[in-house]
């Protein structure tokens, strides 16, 4: 039985590099999105995230929205209110992003610690061409460790439990978070594709 190693493994080894060493990796991640621009229509709908914790910077990929004529977008937790046992609803919507520069975006800090824009102008996931996901750790089948909320699962579900070829879900990460093999749960949905900075990888 495959057991996975602790997040705290990953976060700690993200923590550890420097932002210069951070920027340089995501640099050489982003040579390799124009082979995921193959993928993609003209005026793509891309949905980003804040690298609030370590992650792989998301900066270039908005500069590479923007070079590109795609439009970018980041994720809103608890726009729908709650469930009906009373809890958050976990599933995403995606605002427009309308700075060149994410840090100059307006935010608030949800409770648990994210970032998040607040926008009148609200899109389902399903509305998107492309997710870019978020990740602690992946392994070489496509199979997602997040930070243990739920909500690209929650999200991203019904769309890939239908067979539904949109959104694209890609992983943007380290090469240090891609390990040999996940445990699986039913309610985990893969990745469509990788990108690291030594390559991208398609699942």
């Amino acid at each position: 039985m495959t057991t996975n190693p602790p997040r705290r493994q990953f976060t700690r080894q993200r923590r550890q590099l420097t932002d210069g060493e951070r920027r340089q990796y995501a640099r050489m991640a982003s040579l390799h999105l124009v082979k995921l621009q193959q993928r993609l229509p003209p005026r793509a709908r891309i949905g980003l995230y804040y690298d609030g914790f370590g992650e792989l910077p998301t900066q270039p990929l908005l500069d590479w929205c923007q070079r590109s004529g795609y439009r970018a977008y980041l994720p809103v937790v608890g726009s729908l209110g709650r469930d009906n046992k009373g809890d958050d609803d976990k599933r995403l919507r995606f605002v427009p992003i309308y700075h060149s520069k994410l840090i100059n975006v307006p935010t608030r800090i949800h409770q648990l610690g994210m970032k998040q824009n607040h926008s009148r102008v609200l899109l389902w996931a399903t509305e998107l061409d492309v997710i870019i996901c978020p990740l602690v750790a992946v392994d070489k089948q496509g199979n997602r460790m997040g930070m243990g909320g739920g909500f690209y699962d929650t999200t991203l579900g019904n769309s890939y439990r239908s067979g539904a070829s949109r959104p694209l879900k890609i992983g943007w990460c380290y090469d240090f978070q891609v390990v040999e093999k996940l445990a699986r749960q039913p309610w985990d949905v893969p990745l469509d594709g990788l990108i690291t900075p030594s390559g991208i990888r398609w699942f």
